[in-house]
């Protein structure tokens, strides 16, 4: 259990975080970075709208991916640019972009992950996250995770970094637990 208290009084009200030590099933990693480009920059709820329509019109596999129309994918509502990106990521994976992935330390993992295109920190931060359940990631880039720490404490800026500091190594765990406190009726605190 935590043993900072901020993070016990979110585990209460929120149950637990989806990350190590009470991680959710691991899903397909194409699909989880495919899903990732397709967030950058939109809403939760557009990005399952428009993630639902590509996965309609496409099978999340990067085979199914690469032999799609560049069309097909703008239709389901990704920008040429994002579209292009998941063409590169479906290349990619076939050439073994995951291959091993899960052993290397975030950093190798980060840089892999951002010789594709469209992939940069934030994308490869939420695939350490989500796809690889990795507990200690603190993606201050994050919009929704600066409105929740300026909204619930009045940090804001560089000042984001050093409070995580003392969240180690459950930052992730805090991450997503600001990003509730948005869905949710105010926050008291403990």
């Amino acid at each position: 259990m935590f043993e900072h208290p901020l993070l016990l009084a979110f585990w209460e009200r929120h149950g637990p975080a989806p990350f190590h030590p009470h991680p959710v099933p691991r899903r397909d990693p194409f699909r989880v970075l495919a899903e990732s480009i397709v967030a950058q920059q939109l809403s939760t709820k557009a990005a399952e709208t428009i993630a639902g329509r590509l996965w309609q019109r496409v099978e999340p596999r990067p085979e199914a991916v690469l032999r799609a129309p560049l069309e097909a994918l703008r239709q389901a509502g990704l920008s040429r640019s994002k579209a292009l990106a998941l063409k590169d990521l479906a290349k990619k994976a076939m050439e073994g972009l995951f291959q091993d992935l899960a052993d290397l330390e975030d950093e190798a993992v980060k840089e892999r992950l951002c010789g594709v295109r469209g992939v940069g920190p934030w994308t490869a931060e939420m695939f350490l996250m989500f796809g690889l359940g990795r507990p200690d990631v603190w993606p201050v880039g994050d919009w929704g995770l600066r409105r929740a720490a300026k909204a619930l404490f009045g940090i804001e800026g560089e000042a984001l970094a050093a409070f995580g500091e003392p969240f180690r190594p459950y930052r992730s765990h805090l991450a997503w637990y600001l990003w509730r406190s948005l869905e949710s009726s105010p926050w008291k605190g403990p």
